[in-house]
């Protein structure tokens, strides 16, 4: 059949698209949908083509920005793995010059670590202290402790901790006085080092010649429940030889 002659014929045009449109509603629905499907996505593809050609610099920007971080992020991350690496091997160095005797010499090494900060830092601060304690440094063993109880990142157990430490190794050259107050803050109810900052409290009472002070202390000591018992028992100790 001619298909040029319905329009020669003068059909209408809902007529001539009847002739062209595949026959039945099914058919028809589906050609219809695909015409409109097509056209959303010119419509579509045309947008995004007017928004890349408006953004598309800042996206690219912002992708390369993104990028660099990223890598920047990955190359500090690699410089301090490295760091700790090298820290390490120093912080083990130290350990084998203490373990050949040489507590001194490990006390410098263990001393530049703890300038370094980082993980090892509280650690070889302790360590460079005890060294210094071991090698008959009777000044740096206390003011390395000190050092390390006026530092104020350091969690207040250890700080606490780093003075009692100091107290002890500096009773013969320090004046009693000065000794007591810096335990002051030690002996509180709540300091998880009150027993020991007491039990010092009362030696040093006991050096400067404050007997009846001291013996207080030892007696308040061996009916504490919350101290150690072994420490009860030392204190008992005591304030029977001094009540005697």
């Amino acid at each position: 059949m001619d298909i040029g002659r319905p329009f020669s014929s003068g059909l209408l045009p809902l007529e001539r698209v009847a002739i062209i449109l595949p026959s039945g509603r099914e058919s028809t629905g589906r050609f219809v949908s695909d015409i409109f499907r097509e056209i959303d996505e010119e419509l579509r593809r045309d947008n995004l083509l007017k928004l890349w050609s408006r953004y598309g610099r800042y996206v690219i920007a912002f992708a390369v920005v993104v990028l660099v971080i990223a890598g920047g992020i990955m190359a500090w991350r690699d410089h301090q793995l490295s760091e700790r690496r090298a820290q390490s091997a120093r912080y083990a160095s130290a350990l084998s010059l203490a373990g050949e005797g040489r507590d001194a010499d490990a006390a410098r090494v263990f001393a530049a670590v703890a300038q370094e900060g980082g993980g090892y830092a509280i650690l070889a601060s302790f360590e460079e202290a005890e060294r210094l304690a071991k090698s008959g440094d009777r000044k740096g063993a206390p003011a390395a402790y000190a050092r390390i109880a006026a530092s104020g990142s350091l969690d207040p157990a250890f700080r606490d901790m780093a003075m009692l430490l100091s107290v002890m190794h500096g009773l013969s050259d320090a004046d009693p006085h000065s000794i007591i107050d810096r335990l002051a803050p030690m002996t509180s109810v709540n300091n998880p080092w009150r027993p020991t900052a007491l039990e010092l409290t009362a030696a040093v009472r006991l050096q400067s010649g404050d007997k009846t002070g001291a013996v207080e202390l030892y007696k308040s000591l061996a009916d504490d429940l919350a101290a150690p018992q072994d420490l009860r028992a030392r204190a008992a100790e005591m304030a029977a030889a001094l009540a005697s």
